[in-house]
C-alpha cells in the first residue's frame, strides 16, 4: 500500500511537473502569436477609422485613439513591452477575416462577441456592454422603431445592427427598409442628408458620431433596446496562450481600477477632435463585469 501511494505521490509530481513545463512552452508556442511577436519584434493591432469613442483616427496623419485602442495598448505594455505596435485600418467586414488568416494580431475596434463569431476567432474578457438604439434628428417625432414602420433606416454593413433591425422586423410585423454604408460616417451622412430617418447603432458609436458631427445638438438617442451586445478585443482562434496573456492583463487592470478610469477618460471626459463629452456613464452591467469579468457571447445577454 505505501508503495503504491508512494508511486502515485511520484506520477502526480511528474504530471504537474509536464503541465508546468508545457504552460511554459505554450507561451511563445511556435506558430502562437507570441512567438510570433517575439520573432518579428513588432505586433499588428486593427482599428477602425470612424468608431469614436471606442477606436477611430484624428488629424492630418491619421492618429488612432479611443477607448479600445488604449486597452490595447496597455494590454501590449505589458505582455509584449519591447514590440512596436502597428496599426491596421480596417473595418466590420473585414475584421474576421484578417484576425482569422493572422494578418492582424489583435483587434481592437467594436467588435461584438457571439456565438458564430467565436467560430471563427477568439474574444477576450468583455469590456465593454452596448445598447443598440437609433439617432434621429432632434426634431424628429420619432420615438419608437414601430414608428419607423416604411421609412428608410441607415446601418453599417457588417454590424450586428443590421440582424437586429430585421428581428426587429419580423416579430414585430412592421418594414424597416435599410440602406447600408460602408462605414458610420457614411451611414450618419444618410440621416445627416435627409436620405434617412433613423441610424441604427450601438450607443456609444452613435453618441460618438453625433458627438463628432457638424452639429452635435442636432440629433437625440432615442428608441428601445434592440439588444445588449458584449463589445470584447479579439484575436486568432486556437491561441489559447495568447489569450491567457491577454485576459490575465485585462483582469489586472479591472480589479486595479484601470479600465474604469480609462472608461471615465472616454466616456465622461471632453474627447478628441472636437473636446465634447459623450456623457455616457458605465452602465450596471459593464461595472459588475470589471469585477467578475467573462467572456460570454451576445446570446447569453439576451436569451
Amino acid at each position: 500500500m505505501r508503495l503504491m501511494t508512494a508511486n502515485m505521490t511520484l506520477a502526480c509530481t511528474a504530471l504537474v511537473t509536464a503541465l508546468a513545463a508545457f504552460d511554459a512552452q505554450a507561451q511563445t508556442m511556435p506558430g502562437g502569436t507570441l512567438d510570433k511577436i517575439q520573432k518579428t519584434g513588432k505586433v499588428v493591432i486593427g482599428v477602425r477609422e470612424s468608431s469614436a469613442p471606442m477606436a477611430y483616427a484624428i488629424g492630418a496623419n491619421h492618429r488612432f485613439t479611443g477607448y479600445h485602442v488604449e486597452l490595447c495598448e496597455k494590454v501590449l505594455a505589458q505582455i509584449a513591452p519591447a514590440a512596436k505596435i502597428e496599426y491596421m485600418a480596417i473595418t466590420a467586414q473585414n475584421t474576421m477575416p484578417l484576425v482569422q488568416n493572422g494578418t492582424v494580431d489583435m483587434g481592437c475596434g467594436p467588435t461584438t462577441n457571439n456565438l458564430s463569431r467565436q467560430k471563427q476567432v477568439s474574444f477576450a474578457v468583455t469590456t465593454y456592454v452596448s445598447q443598440v438604439r437609433m439617432a434621429v434628428r432632434a426634431d424628429s417625432p420619432v420615438t419608437s422603431f414601430k414608428q419607423l414602420d416604411g421609412k428608410t433606416v441607415a446601418a453599417s454593413a457588417g454590424t450586428t445592427a443590421v440582424q437586429l433591425l430585421r428581428k426587429y422586423s419580423h416579430e414585430n410585423n412592421v418594414k424597416l427598409p435599410t440602406q447600408l454604408g460602408k462605414d458610420h460616417f457614411e451611414s450618419f451622412l444618410m440621416l445627416e442628408s435627409g436620405r434617412a430617418d433613423a441610424f441604427v447603432l450601438d450607443d456609444n458609436l452613435l453618441a460618438g458620431v453625433i458627438a463628432n458631427s457638424k452639429d452635435p445638438k442636432g440629433y437625440k438617442i432615442v428608441g428601445e433596446v434592440l439588444g445588449s451586445e458584449p463589445i470584447a478585443l479579439l484575436m486568432r482562434k486556437d491561441d489559447p496562450a495568447f489569450k491567457k496573456a491577454v485576459d490575465d492583463a485585462l483582469v489586472r487592470m479591472m480589479k486595479s481600477g484601470e479600465v474604469a478610469r480609462i472608461y471615465d477618460k472616454w466616456f465622461m471626459q471632453p474627447i478628441p477632435p472636437k473636446d465634447m463629452p459623450l456623457n455616457l456613464p458605465m452602465s450596471d452591467t459593464l461595472r459588475q463585469l470589471l469585477q467578475e469579468p467573462n467572456d460570454k457571447p451576445l446570446e447569453a445577454y439576451n436569451s
